[in-house]
């Protein structure tokens, strides 16, 4: 792919705003960054319009500095707050109709390789919980059971954070939000399993709590889907607008959950899958 095409075009330099203009003299491309390196490049315009203490915006700018290779990768994105937030970032990105985003990816990544069959072209869906578990599930279940080789990273919030707070699948039991006033019936989603048992050959639970270790999972569930089949990740992404915690506690939530094990990490990866990342990760073994 000739790099560039993330340049801007001739003449339009002048009247770019400066925050764009750093998404592309100060971008990730070529330069093998990661989370330690944030703060020192340009991955996201700073007044992005998600809301002070998004765990989501936190949880994308940790997963754009994971990247592998930035360079050749494309986001297929969902309707959600997400979808506010990926214009605003220095990747190639698709906005896809509520749900279809798996779809969308799964024709990309094919049209990628027939176009670059010697190259590696990295397809990554993030989309929020109810864009992957319950309205677009039965499109990212089929990519799975195909063995599709795209990445699949869920912005768990646990609501429909961007409409106004309605319960999703991924909603604890007895969560109250705006819509959803008398606790929701039923038990989130255990959809790493789902992703498990559904032909994914890596899959993890992470949160933004742990830089470096999500970091590690965005790595080993991009690198594993250019070569091995489907992979799965679920970000914990919590949101003080609908859950009512103050815009500095959403650390201290993530971190809270897992200690009173209502949010569990957790990684599961196939035979085939483990033998792959020993060779590509010099021969580490499972963290």
């Amino acid at each position: 792919m000739n790099k560039n095409l993330f340049k801007i075009s001739p003449g339009f330099e002048d009247i770019m705003p400066e925050e764009y203009k750093d998404l592309v003299e100060r971008g990730p491309y070529g330069k093998n960054y990661g989370v330690a390196d944030l703060g020192s490049y340009k991955e996201l315009i700073e007044e992005h319009p998600l809301c002070a203490g998004c765990g989501l915006a936190l949880s994308v700018r940790l997963t754009l500095a994971s990247l592998p290779s930035p360079e050749d990768t494309i986001i297929v994105g969902s309707t959600g707050c997400s979808s506010l937030l990926f214009p605003q970032v220095a990747i190639q990105n698709i906005h896809s109709l509520f749900g279809n985003q798996n779809a969308v990816a799964t024709g990309l990544k094919r049209a990628l390789k027939l176009r670059f069959p010697n190259q590696n072209k990295d397809v990554v869906v993030i989309a929020g919980d109810g864009a992957t578990a319950d309205i677009g599930l039965d499109m990212v279940l089929q990519s799975w059971f195909r063995g599709e080789l795209i990445s699949t990273i869920m912005l768990d919030n646990e609501a429909y954070a961007n409409t106004g707070g309605q319960e999703s699948g991924m909603s604890m039991r007895g969560s109250v939000l705006y819509m959803a006033p008398k606790g929701k019936k039923f038990s989130k989603i255990q959809l790493p399993e789902i992703a498990r048992e559904s032909g994914c050959a890596y899959v993890a639970a992470i949160s933004p709590a742990n830089p470096r270790k999500l970091e590690k999972a965005v790595k080993r569930a991009i690198l594993v889907a250019r070569e091995v089949g489907p992979t799965y990740l679920q970000i914990f992404a919590p949101c003080p607008t609908n859950y009512k915690f103050k815009n500095n506690e959403t650390i201290q939530k993530i971190k809270e959950r897992e200690k009173d094990g209502t949010y569990v990490m957790r990684e599961y990866i196939t035979p085939e899958a483990q033998e792959y990342l020993d060779k590509v990760e010099g021969g580490k073994k499972n963290a």
